[in-house]
């Protein structure tokens, strides 16, 4: 896990966590209803990771290991590429292409993230998140 060093991502997660107890962030976890461990690091996939669990069963995001067996994907990605992904300057599915985020899990979660959860949920609380973090 990271130091205490400070993410832009940290911000992102945080809002997404506020997004979950909205009508809109119930719906997509009844939608979705798989685990993701997402491995966030400063500079470099690897080092200094963050972990973050993003539940979709639960409807929730929390800091640290997953404690209920093993998540059905895990993605790792430097901090700014998280940013870029989040705030739709970089498109998910390139940034997996192109190695800019690592996954290990199941396939059909991968896809499920990156063709559901991600456009709707960075779409759906954008401006409102991105804005109050201070990222746009």
């Amino acid at each position: 896990m990271a130091n205490s060093t400070s993410l832009k991502s940290d911000a992102i997660l945080d809002q997404m966590k506020l997004h979950f107890a909205t009508d809109a962030g119930k719906e997509l976890a009844k939608k979705v209803g798989l685990v993701y461990q997402i491995n966030i690091a400063p500079k470099k996939i690897g080092f200094n990771e963050e972990i973050y669990i993003v539940d979709l069963k639960k409807g929730e995001v929390t800091k640290g290991p997953y404690e209920g067996g093993r998540p059905d994907a895990t993605f790792s990605f430097k901090d700014e590429d998280f940013v870029k992904i989040s705030t739709g300057k970089m498109n998910p599915q390139i940034a997996f292409m192109s190695g800019c985020d690592q996954d290990k899990g199941q396939f059909e979660c991968s896809t499920e993230i990156y063709s559901s959860y991600l456009p709707k949920a960075f779409k759906d609380v954008r401006a409102d998140i991105l804005g109050e973090a201070g990222l746009i």
